[in-house]
């Protein structure tokens, strides 16, 4: 399967999912092009949109190879599978957390007016635009858990079989429309995949909101 945009996909992932009646209270998009396609979502089933701000931990010795992932509220996910036990390893990763969370700190203060911090007793909506491992997502469910919500359910157009997997153990709904066994990069799902700015992740943001969404 492959989809014209980030827009197209959200809009058949929201037609799947309020054929489905899940009950849900709220859209999170994770930054940056996860929020494009969940403010189609949220125009979909007529509910708020947020973010959920979350960010990658790359290896030490190759920042481009994620080996996990940290989210808002000190949620930490690592493959320790992926991190091979050799000299230095544990003071590089220390390292590359203590920058993530710095860049966290600033997307949340960026994007503070779509962060919702109540979650108690809601039932969220996380959304990607693909996920490839599903330690983004993992991290991204872990920190709604902690913040009470009621139900968590992931969803995203795209996804590869071993992270489908890995979700279905940590979320109570999961909803793919494409589940690929030899899935390679996001974007190859795609026939236009930008990327994404913080300026356009603001004004799509804005734009649901002024239309009371």
């Amino acid at each position: 399967m492959v989809f014209a945009s980030r827009e197209a996909a959200g809009r058949k992932l929201g037609d799947t999912l309020r054929r489905r009646q899940l009950g849900l209270d709220v859209v999170l998009g994770l930054p940056r092009g996860g929020v494009i396609v969940a403010a189609e979502v949220a125009a979909a089933l007529k509910l708020p949109l947020g973010v959920l701000v979350v960010r990658k931990i790359g290896h030490p010795w190759c920042r481009e190879f994620a080996v996990g992932a940290l989210a808002e509220g000190g949620v930490v996910v690592l493959d320790q599978d992926s991190i091979e036990p050799t000299p230095g390893i544990e003071a590089g990763l220390n390292a590359i957390l203590r920058e993530e969370e710095q860049h966290l700190a600033a997307y949340q203060a960026r994007f503070g007016f779509a962060c919702l911090e109540n979650l108690a007793f809601k039932s969220v909506l996380l959304v990607d635009d693909g996920v490839a491992t599903g330690a983004t997502m993992e991290a991204a469910v872990q920190s709604a858990r902690r913040r009470k919500a009621r139900t968590v359910t992931v969803a995203a157009p795209v996804a590869s079989t071993s992270a489908v997997e890995r979700l279905r153990r940590v979320a109570d709904e999961l909803e793919v429309l494409c589940v690929d066994p030899d899935f390679a990069a996001v974007g190859r799902y795609y026939e236009s995949f930008p990327q994404i700015s913080d300026e356009e992740v603001l004004k799509c943001l804005r734009r649901l909101k002024e239309r009371g969404g």
